[in-house]
């Protein structure tokens, strides 16, 4: 018989060491991503479902509180969860009961998914079906929470089959960078950051979009690096850094999860070596799949993003699609709320602010 409980942070190691076993797991499952997120408002909750008092499945819960009029309400969400036997019915069915059980408590409205398992998976797709779960409509870009579409690379071949497989402009330019003088190196040291948090800076202003605080990448140094789930690469080209990246690990996987380059010295293509390096580095800690992230769905070469996908297309990974958002709806009248009048409400105040600051100008 299958038994759901909460566990303390006490019993992490517990939780984690099944995470990191299981074929589904993934790092944004662990107890210490769900400490990297309480520094920006949410509160983590380790849920597991056991039999003979063996962990047979788990599940990281962020809980989000809403504001008014949603006030005393909150959704969950499972970044790249559940973490169970999919096709174990009853096992998965015992672990969602137990979500099920800890929205009544804390007045969730809605359980989000998106979990590690391939959109090719029919047999779980049913599953979640039948289990009251909707697929939300998500774009072919970077709509979704958790990218849908990645490239995924097997990493257990050697360094020098890798090399042969990938496109041969992707290892003329790897090889470049080193003719060229460019090192790559593991940031050492927590002062260090703020040299990457400026690349940041100006990776984000050159390519417009929104990033994260300093602190954020603080806490991820001090919840992800310390422990040896998390490492920052820098890439330097005549004693001046670069280009600097964030790669993660758990298991026999590993992930790209950040990246910055400079306005200057693009030439000598260091995020080529970077990436290398952090394919080594993968493999020298034991990884057999390395995971490049997100991709556009739209493969067609006016997409904006196609850049994107034809530099991790150049080393040789495969584009997986993944089953994408699920939702789990506990309270029909208040998702109706979130999902359709909340969305028209602040786009409201947004277009009334707009209209002030128009009309303060004159």
């Amino acid at each position: 018989m299958y038994t759901t409980r909460v566990l303390d942070d006490k019993d992490y190691k517990r939780f984690n060491d099944f995470i990191g076993r299981h074929p589904h797991g993934h790092v944004l499952q662990t107890w210490e991503w769900g400490q990297v997120k309480a520094s920006t408002g949410w509160q983590p909750l380790l849920l597991v479902v056991e039999k003979e008092e063996e962990i047979e499945g788990a599940v990281l819960i962020l809980k989000r509180s809403l504001p008014f009029p949603l006030r005393n309400k909150c959704i969950f969400y499972a970044p790249r969860g559940p973490v169970v036997d999919v096709h174990d019915r009853t096992k998965f069915e015992a672990l969602i009961g137990g979500v099920k059980k800890l929205a009544r408590q804390h007045g969730a409205i809605f359980l989000k998914i998106d979990p590690d398992i391939e959109v090719e998976d029919q047999l779980f797709t049913g599953i979640l079906e039948s289990n009251g779960f909707h697929k939300t409509v998500t774009a072919e870009g970077f709509e979704g929470v958790q990218p849908t579409f990645v490239f995924r690379l097997n990493i257990t071949p050697s360094e020098e089959q890798l090399l042969a497989d990938m496109n041969s402009k992707t290892r003329y330019n790897i090889r470049l960078a080193g003719r060229r003088g460019v090192k790559v190196r593991q940031i050492e040291d927590k002062a260090e950051l703020e040299i990457f948090y400026a690349l940041l800076e100006e990776t984000a202003e050159r390519d417009e979009f929104l990033i994260r605080s300093h602190e954020y990448f603080a806490t991820i140094w001090d919840e992800l690096v310390v422990p040896g789930l998390a490492r920052f690469f820098m890439a330097e080209y005549e004693g001046e850094a670069i280009a600097g990246t964030l790669a993660l690990k758990l298991g026999d996987k590993a992930w790209y999860l950040y990246g910055a380059s400079s306005n200057r010295h693009r030439n000598v293509m260091p995020n080529y070596l970077l990436q290398w390096t952090m394919i080594t580095w993968a493999r020298e800690n034991g990884c057999s799949l390395y995971d490049f992230r997100g991709v556009s769905g739209d493969l067609s070469e006016d997409n904006p993003l196609y850049g994107l996908y034809r530099f991790k297309k150049g080393f040789n990974g495969d584009l997986v699609e993944f089953v994408g958002e699920w939702d789990k709806v506990y309270s029909p009248f208040f998702y109706w709320l979130w999902t359709r009048v909340l969305p028209l409400y602040y786009q409201g105040v947004r277009w009334l602010i707009r209209l002030r600051k128009s009309l303060a100008g004159r």
